[in-house]
Formats: structure tokens, C-alpha cells, sequence
């Protein structure tokens, strides 16, 4: 049903691709992010709610469709639904099989709950992995204070003086954050402008978030002494963090899960908070699909493919350019 070829996940008899990573005739894509959802392909597939999302990532001239949350669609010999997959907003697993066939292949992303599609299985292993090792990273999510941000500017702040930075991804992580704060604060929050498109689309759906103001519409010059600013990662180092004047800056993701990374990195603080399945959840969602072969892809999945292998799985990998720690970022 699936194959893989230099584009991506292929894809025959429907004549689709599954995130491809190449231009394309036809591209079905889970979510937005940028190693997901690549511009230049001549059409879009995706869930109705992600809608705005993509057509911000692929340009505002890209031929999209969106369609509702388990509609079936008829593509080429295929019958193609999408279904919630819990991750970001809009994000889904992608279904499909031969009209003549019963069985499905859900290619899934692991917001609404996840809704289980059932038998063969596709799976990002983002943040997967049974045991500690130098290859193979545990990592289990704890349950998140109200936010991690609150947290640092309300029991732990920066340094007198200091505004207080932390840099999370455009979609998905910043409202995230956002929503939590809504929760604890009334205070508004600077963004970054690469924010405020995303954060408007989650607003407009419905999404009770804290108040926001652009950073670039404070008058040079006025302190920033005792603000939380919200930023994407690659603003760091940008001729844009000079409006900052003395700040302290910290990394929100899951990759503050592994052991050196803050570090490696120079964040003065790190919060572990990801919108990723962890080792367990991820097992579990392998269980509820009933799957009896997954292929796994992104982040750490050989490591994932194997342990399924030894639980009697047939079990392989599908490589893609995210692997390792690298896949484990959303690409912004």
C-alpha cells in the first residue's frame, strides 16, 4: 500500500504521498510543521482544522483541501480518511486502503485526542525509547506544572532586571504555553511576531490563550525589566533580541528531557513540556491500533522498531531526514 521513494512516502494506487519531504503531485499531510508539511507540491490533502495552519506554511497560492475528521475520500484505488491524532491543531492520522481491500494503513502523529485508527500502523517515534543508553534515550513525560513559564517568572524569576525569554515552536508549543498562562495570569505577554499568525488561528478556534502584544510594537527604549517574552528558536541570536536589553532565556521542548542538550545549548533554563507521546504512551498507542506491522520513522525509530520486534511485532524503519535528536524538534 506504502512505499518508500526519495520524495517520501508513496502511495501507488492512490498516487498520493504521505509528508513528503519532496515536491509532489499530491500531498496528504498530518500537521504543520515544517517536517510534516513542505511548500511546492502542485496539491494539499489535510484535516479541515488545520486548514489555516498549512495554508501559512505552503504559501497562500497552494492548491488545498480540507476535510472533516473521519470523511472518507475516494483517491485513485484508494479510500483515504483522516482521523484526530493528538498532537497540534488540525493534526490527524492518515488512513488508507484499496476500495477492494478491508484492511487499513493509518499513517498516525502522535488538539483532539487521539481516536486510534486500526491494523497496519506508521508511526513517528519521535520521542521513543524503552531504556537509558547512550543511543537510546528514555523518555517519559511527568505531568507539566500549570506552565513551565509561570513557574520561572513567579517562583524562580531571572535576575532582577532581566526579562525573562523563553523560546518555543510557532505551532503547537507557543499556544500551548499560552493557554496554560490564560490559566494563572491575566498579565499580557510579549510575542515574537513569527507568534501571532499561528496564535490567531488557535484563538479564532476557539482557544482560550492569555493576552498577547507584539514585541515590535514597544517604543525602543522602554524596559523590559520583569516581562515574559515568548519567542521561536530561530530568533536566538537574531538582530531582534537587542529590543531585549538584559534578559535570561530558557528552551521549552521535549529534548530538555535529554541529559546535556540545555548545556550544549547555552539556555540558561530548560522545561521539559512536549506535545509527543512518550515511551509508554507510544507502546500503548501501538496496542490500541492493533497493528500487527509498524513501520516507525522520525526522531529515534530504530530503537522503537526493535523493542516491537522482540515483542513479536513485524516491525521495521522508515528513514527520513528527522532522525535522532534532530526529530525530535518540530521543525518551525
Amino acid at each position: 500500500m506504502l512505499k518508500e521513494t526519495p520524495d517520501g512516502l508513496y502511495c501507488e494506487d492512490g498516487n498520493f504521498f504521505v509528508d513528503p519531504w519532496g515536491v509532489v503531485p499530491r500531498a496528504i499531510v498530518t500537521h504543520a510543521h515544517g517536517d510534516h508539511a513542505r511548500p511546492g507540491s502542485a496539491a494539499y490533502l489535510c484535516a479541515r482544522p488545520g486548514l489555516d495552519l498549512l495554508r501559512r506554511r505552503v504559501g497562500p497560492e497552494a492548491v488545498l483541501e480540507g476535510v472533516a475528521y473521519g470523511q472518507r475520500i475516494t483517491q485513485g484505488r484508494t479510500v483515504v480518511s483522516l482521523h484526530p491524532a493528538g498532537h497540534v491543531l488540525g493534526s490527524a492520522q492518515s488512513a488508507s486502503k484499496a476500495r477492494a481491500a478491508s484492511g487499513w494503513w493509518p499513517a498516525t502523529t502522535s488538539a483532539r485526542p487521539i481516536q486510534p485508527a486500526r491494523r497496519s500502523s506508521r508511526s513517528p517515534a519521535t520521542c521513543s525509547s524503552p531504556r537509558a543508553r547512550s543511543d537510546c534515550p528514555s523518555i517519559r513525560w511527568t505531568r507539566p506544572a500549570r506552565s513551565s513559564a509561570s513557574s520561572w517568572t513567579g517562583g524562580r524569576p531571572p535576575a532582577s532586571g532581566q526579562a525573562a525569554v523563553v523560546f518555543c515552536y510557532t505551532i503547537g508549543k507557543a499556544q500551548r504555553l499560552l493557554a496554560e498562562l490564560a490559566q494563572v495570569t491575566d498579565r499580557t505577554i510579549l510575542v515574537h511576531g513569527m507568534l501571532v499568525p499561528p496564535t490567531e488561528i488557535y484563538r479564532e478556534a476557539g482557544v482560550s490563550m492569555a493576552p498577547t502584544e507584539t514585541l515590535v510594537e514597544r517604543a525602543r527604549g522602554r524596559s523590559l525589566a520583569g516581562e515574559l517574552v515568548l519567542a521561536p528558536p530561530s530568533a536566538r541570536g537574531t538582530p531582534w533580541m537587542r529590543r531585549l536589553g538584559d534578559y535570561a532565556d530558557a528552551l521549552t521542548s521535549g529534548l530538555m528531557r535529554v541529559r546535556g542538550v540545555r548545556r550544549q545549548r547555552a539556555y540558561d533554563r530548560g522545561f521539559v513540556l512536549s506535545d509527543h507521546a512518550d515511551w509508554p504512551a507510544l507502546l500503548q498507542t501501538v496496542a490500541d491500533t492493533g497493528a500487527s506491522r509498524v513501520l516507525a520513522t522520525h526522531g529515534h525509530a530504530e530503537p522503537l522498531a526493535r523493542y516491537l520486534r522482540e515483542q513479536g511485532l513485524d516491525a521495521g524503519v522508515i528513514r527520513t531526514a528527522w532522525e535522532g535528536e534532530r526529530g525530535m524538534d518540530d521543525a518551525e
